[in-house]
């Protein structure tokens, strides 16, 4: 019987079928090599075609890949040689090993090999490959245990064969006293050639990750099976073509007959039981069906009620700290202002004065010969004081500036303040507030101001925050300092828009968060301190300028956020 319902259950999977793959993408095919004689991975069928759990996978590698595949399945030993000759380009199904990492690249791993060590029935058990020493063992040539035994140095006297069927025959007829072979495929060769006097000892010795190799360096192609997995098993689609080949093994010599026989009797049985219960149930479903919606209803009423106030209480957290920092802001900017005044009202008195008094030292100096001035010949001193001056006097200038800025930023002003602004100060102002952040982000940064920007009606602190929110996302995508960042405005002179574009060459954003950036408390950064509000929030302050916000966005090359905002007086958007 439980051989009936695992039937039963393999049924649905059977009738699945994989995708038809789209050859199409390019002229030159991939050569996939693979074993001709390792079932259920890969064989060729009774028409001589390539089939298994193997090949279904890669022919949907293909279709999501738009790749062009040829398979190529040979003798183990052949494919192999042919892969380090290059006449075969990837190896669809190679179990991973330290040694082969020298020759080959692996894939991430789409299924788990189990070995096990088979004898003829009433051979003694041996528990590990270590305990054949001595003994003669089939071993399928250049197959993964073959490799091992090599690497690992396992002394026994090994009868290499050409698949890992010769290695059960060989066993069968007493040539060999135990073979070393994949579980799987050993299980399908025992049931197919009938070698009733073949039998495991011992269970899964050892266990290895299995994917896809190719030659060593053809990082390109490796990378296109590694996203054609990914997205298989994303989708399901790996799961389906695992479940089909691999889910269900059935067992040995069960015969199709009482397959059938039982099949019929647990099917009547079962339909007499389905029967009576139909009929007791029904009424008890009725019953069940009004008072299961009514409280489904209730719960997801629940549900809405708790993730509202969620939210809710989420928003007045950030609300008070935005309101924590303004006046934290205002009260570190006075701080630094006071003493930066004192220096930018001395420093130019100081630089006065000593021009003023640089005629009668230079006299003195030329009187009296040279002389230390701070420990430093004033000859040396002379040239070196005005400038330094000057540069005190500049610094104090970007500081009052950044201090402005700074304060502009947390400034809490209404939404309706709108007033006539020069776009290009707007923006040249975010980015020297977060021009340390730049500097630290990359050492490629690049604006653009276009000269001829109409004005534009709007808050100027509110776009401002919009801005350095939109290049602060542009840092934190960048992998590294090569990648680069760069602004520009323009003027669409047909939409009647002002236009301003932040691209970065940074880890880009999936297609499937692209469409949430926007959403109130979404981040694909949570792990970084990321708190999903940058992006709501500036996508309310242009909403209520009546401009948009648009984004673009390829996986591992970059960002690119398009902001438009309505010239004064300009029909646009």
């Amino acid at each position: 019987m439980r051989r009936l319902f695992c039937c039963l259950l393999l049924l649905p999977v059977l009738a699945l079928s994989a995708a038809p793959v789209n050859l199409y993408a390019e002229q030159n095919p991939i050569v996939v090599g693979g074993n001709s004689n390792y079932p259920p991975y890969e064989f060729l069928d009774e028409q001589g075609n390539p089939a298994g759990y193997n090949v279904d996978l890669t022919k949907a590698i293909a279709n999501v890949m738009g790749l062009k595949v040829k398979f190529r399945l040979d003798d183990w030993v052949n494919v192999r040689k042919a892969l380090d000759a290059s006449d075969v380009d990837a190896l669809q199904g190679i179990s991973y090993s330290e040694g082969r990492a020298d020759v080959v690249d692996f894939s991430i791993p789409h299924a788990i090999v189990h070995h096990s060590i088979f004898a003829r029935k009433g051979f003694p058990v041996v528990r590990t490959l270590e305990e054949l020493d001595g003994k003669m063992v089939a071993i399928h040539e250049r197959g993964f245990i073959y490799d091992y035994i090599i690497e690992k140095g396992i002394k026994m006297h090994v009868v290499p064969t050409g698949t890992p069927a010769d290695a059960l025959r060989v066993v069968a007829s007493g040539k060999a006293d135990y073979a070393v072979v994949a579980s799987l495929p050993a299980a399908y060769i025992i049931k197919k050639y009938a070698l009733t006097n073949v039998v495991a000892v011992t269970t899964s010795i050892i266990s290895v990750k299995y994917g896809y190799g190719v030659k060593k360096g053809n990082t390109e192609l490796l990378a296109k099976f590694n996203e054609g997995l990914a997205i298989l098993k994303q989708t399901g689609q790996h799961k389906k073509i695992y479940d089909k080949w691999l889910g269900v093994i059935e067992p040995f010599g069960i015969a199709q007959s009482l397959v059938v026989k039982y099949g019929a009797i647990i099917g009547i049985v079962f339909l007499f039981t389905l029967g009576g219960t139909l009929l007791w149930s029904t009424t008890l479903r009725n019953q069940v069906a009004a008072r299961t919606s009514a409280l489904e209803r209730e719960v997801q009423e629940r549900k809405r009620a708790a993730e509202e106030l969620r939210l809710r209480q989420q928003q007045l957290v950030q609300a008070d700290k935005m309101a924590s920092l303004g006046i934290l802001v205002s009260g570190v900017a006075h701080e630094i202002n006071n003493p930066n005044a004192l220096i930018l009202l001395n420093a130019p008195l100081l630089a006065d004065y000593l021009k003023d008094t640089q005629r009668i030292i230079d006299e003195y100096y030329h009187e009296h010969g040279d002389f230390e001035t701070a420990g430093i010949p004033y000859s040396r001193m002379r040239s070196k004081v005005l400038p330094k001056l000057l540069e005190i006097q500049e610094g104090a200038k970007k500081i009052k500036r950044i201090v402005e800025d700074l304060k502009g930023f947390a400034r809490r002003e209404e939404s309706d303040n709108l007033i006539l602004l020069d776009f290009n100060s707007v923006v040249q102002a975010a980015v020297r507030l977060v021009e340390t952040t730049i500097r630290k982000s990359t050492d490629h940064f690049k604006s653009t101001y276009a000269s001829d920007l109409p004005e534009i009606k709007g808050n100027s602190q509110r776009l401002e925050q919009v801005v350095v929110n939109l290049v602060l996302n542009a840092c934190q995508s960048l992998r590294n300092c090569n990648e680069s960042i760069a602004i520009s405005t323009r003027y669409d002179e047909n939409a009647k828009n002002v236009v301003l574009e932040v691209c970065d060459e940074g880890e880009g954003i999936s297609a499937d968060d692209l469409s949430h950036l926007t959403d109130p408390f979404f981040t694909t950064k949570r792990e970084r301190g990321g708190t999903g509000l940058g992006l709501s929030v500036s996508d309310g302050i242009i909403k209520e300028h009546r401009g948009s916000l648009e984004f673009k966005s390829i996986v591992g090359k970059g960002t690119s956020v398009t902001l438009k905002l309505r010239a004064a007086g300009k029909e646009s958007i």
